[in-house]
């Protein structure tokens, strides 16, 4: 299937490898709850913690013979403290910058930051919702950067640090492309940098996303670059030109990727050829909130996802050509909520995978896998949870569903963790997860 690419010249976009192995579904769940190793293999500047952010740092050309080195955050809400300040929600952190090279001092900034969001479903939200971005003007050459995010607050704080490579921008030459939310191009160098970057990169394949790069081009002469971009098995889906103007000090221009079209994956955008060949690394996923990048293991993730079976055994049958469109299909027919960029039910099922992996990993496997994870998955959190006292034998936990007029049953020796669900509690867990499914989710 092609990749919808549009190559424009001075708008701005509005937000919203063969031979390795493929891995389990059980290493992509570990990656799912560890997002700052999959960034961190694409090149970004990520840290975990109490204070998780993802990073990136953009290069244009300066005055004179400095360059422009934007370093932009990105945070999801659910990792500040809010705390209820009349109508709204705040949360106050700090985030410090310390820029080293060899035989200079160090160059430090520090910013106290506020983030006010109005209901308190805002500040549990697991998407990318927060971008910090602080800008530096350098000599090019080798520096190594620390980004130290703190809540004082808590007294907790994360912390990265990337070797960079500040590049030089003489007559002919052009930046990397720059992934951008917004931009304003600029006509001059003397002109403010007014961009907002998207440290991750990240483009949901069939939410309605796309995904925006930028490129600078410098004193360069009139001419047509070609533009691919591949695959992670550097296959070319898609090849097209960029006309440069030519003849003046800067010039920007705009490359879109559209969001139905690409695979999941990563994805190599490649500009110009040979010696000036200039690219970036973007991930696919399905969703911008969870970052799954391969169909098998995201089709063995929704092992207990209880809406449009038949779709799901129709991605599971399909050829690998197939599977984009299809999935758009589930995509839209599971949606809840189309005017919203994002898919709730399926939002809703990977925090519960979320919860149940760690809630119940002392059962001796994967925590979502278990009897106890595929009901909470399912149906939620119980409203009374009973176990019968310590001097038996036997362990019995019940959880009881008034909306659903059920009391699931699990038993277990004492002395192994692992908890089955009982005969009669698997009807009574059939009969509300058909019940899920005809309401829907809730």
């Amino acid at each position: 299937m092609p990749i919808g690419l549009l190559l424009l010249s001075a708008c701005a976009p509005q937000r919203p490898p063969s031979g390795t192995a493929t891995p389990s579904t059980e290493q992509t769940l570990g990656e799912l709850f560890n997002l700052s190793a999959v960034y961190q293999r694409l090149g970004r500047l990520a840290a975990s913690g109490p204070m998780p952010f993802v990073g990136n740092v953009a290069y244009l050309k300066g005055r004179g013979d400095s360059t422009i080195a934007r370093v932009a955050l990105s945070f999801e809400s659910h990792a500040f403290a809010f705390a209820r300040e009349g109508p709204s929600y705040i949360a106050r952190f700090r985030v410090e910058y310390n820029l080293t090279r060899t035989g200079q001092a160090p160059l430090q900034a520090a910013r106290d930051e506020l983030v006010r969001v109005q209901s308190f479903a805002e500040t549990q939200r697991n998407d990318e919702s927060v971008i910090v971005e602080q800008g530096f003007m350098l000599a090019p050459g080798s520096y190594t950067l620390a980004v130290t995010v703190r809540d004082p607050a808590a007294n907790v704080f994360s912390r990265a640090e990337q070797t960079l490579q500040v590049p030089g921008f003489g007559a002919g030459s052009m930046t990397q492309p720059i992934f951008v939310y917004q931009v304003r191009p600029r006509q001059q160098l003397s002109d403010s940098l007014t961009m907002l970057l998207n440290p991750r990169g990240t483009v949901a394949n069939g939410g309605g996303d796309s995904l925006w790069l930028y490129v600078e081009a410098y004193d360069v002469p009139a001419e047509q670059l070609p533009v691919r971009v591949r695959d992670d098995r550097d296959s070319v889906l898609y090849q097209a030109n960029l006309g440069l103007r030519g003849g003046v000090p800067v010039e920007g221009h705009l490359v879109r990727i559209a969001s139905d079209a690409p695979p999941l994956g990563q994805l190599t955008v490649q500009i110009g050829e040979g010696a000036n060949l200039k690219q970036a690394t973007a991930l696919v996923s399905f969703s911008r909130t969870w970052v799954v990048t391969n169909y098998d293991n995201l089709l063995a993730l929704l092992r207990f996802f209880p809406w449009r079976p038949d779709l799901l055994n129709a991605l599971r049958q399909a050829r690998p050509a197939e599977r984009p469109r299809l999935w758009r299909e589930f995509w839209t027919a599971t949606d809840p909520n189309p005017q919203t960029g994002e898919n709730e039910a399926l939002d809703m099922y990977f925090s519960r995978i979320a919860i149940a992996n760690e809630r119940f990993k002392d059962e001796g496997g994967p925590g979502w896998r278990t009897d106890r994870g595929e009901v909470y998955i399912t149906l939620g959190e119980p409203d009374q949870v009973y176990e019968n006292p310590p001097g038996s034998d036997q362990r019995i936990v019940q959880w009881a569903y008034g909306y659903y007029h059920a009391v699931i049953t699990f038993t277990g020796p004492i002395g192994f963790s692992r908890l089955r669900i009982t005969t009669a509690s698997r009807a009574d867990f059939a009969r509300a997860r058909a019940l899920v499914i005809r309401q829907g989710p809730r």
